[in-house]
């Protein structure tokens, strides 16, 4: 039993005081050389859930300052962000590279078109735009870091796609999170709200090369 669960009585929790709460941070810090951030709280059983400090202290941010945790209280800014942006950046230059060297390899380089813009104002674009002897298809490459932030990064990109424009060819969000397995995001695509609308799909890389070999490249006439 985590200690989370030994604290509460009833279904309720009883509220953890400033020095518990210092302490369970102290150890997160022993182990992982960092203070968490709200998701690494909610996976963290020697702390409450992110969402008790929210309604507690106003958020994480609020409690690191009041622990007087100095230039680490607010994670989104600083040294912090900058290298945590860099590693994203770094991650998703090297994902879509994996994406645009398969498939280079399937279709042919000529075929495959990075930064595919829809539009002359160049405000909508797909990372990928591939010709075969269909009517060509879109795939927008993203890395979610939990099922929560798939969810999230999947209304953003609904939002991005709503125009009827960009529903003429198929769209591909490619995740490539390789933990999280396309049963799960069936899972979730069954269960949302606002549905994908015709053509749009939502694969793990593994269902993505199966669909690429289900396509035909383009037969160049001479």
């Amino acid at each position: 039993m985590t200690l989370r669960q030994q604290r509460k009585t009833g279904g309720r929790e009883i509220p953890w005081t400033l020095d518990e709460l210092k302490s369970g941070l102290a150890h997160f810090y022993k182990e992982h050389g960092k203070y968490p951030t709200a998701t690494e709280v909610d996976a963290y059983p020697y702390l409450p859930s992110a969402r008790s400090i929210e309604r507690r202290f106003g958020g994480l941010v609020n409690l690191r300052t009041q622990l007087k945790l100095g230039s680490n209280a607010d994670f989104r800014t600083g040294e912090h962000s900058s290298r945590r942006a860099h590693l994203i950046n770094d991650r998703a230059h090297k994902t879509e590279q994996v994406v645009f060297d398969f498939l280079t390899k399937r279709f042919g380089r000529q075929f495959v078109h990075r930064e595919y813009f829809f539009t002359d104002d160049h405000r909508t674009r797909a990372d990928f735009f591939v010709f075969d002897d269909g009517d060509g298809f879109c795939v927008d490459v993203f890395y979610p870091n939990s099922i929560r932030n798939l969810t999230g990064c999947l209304n953003l990109k609904l939002n991005k796609y709503a125009s009827e424009m960009l529903t003429k060819y198929p769209v591909i969000f490619l995740q490539m999170n390789e933990s999280i397995d396309q049963a799960t995001i069936d899972g979730l695509v069954g269960r949302k709200e606002r549905k994908l609308t015709r053509g749009q799909h939502l694969m793990c890389w593994d269902t993505f090369q199966r669909f690429c070999t289900s396509r035909s490249a383009l037969k160049i006439s001479r």
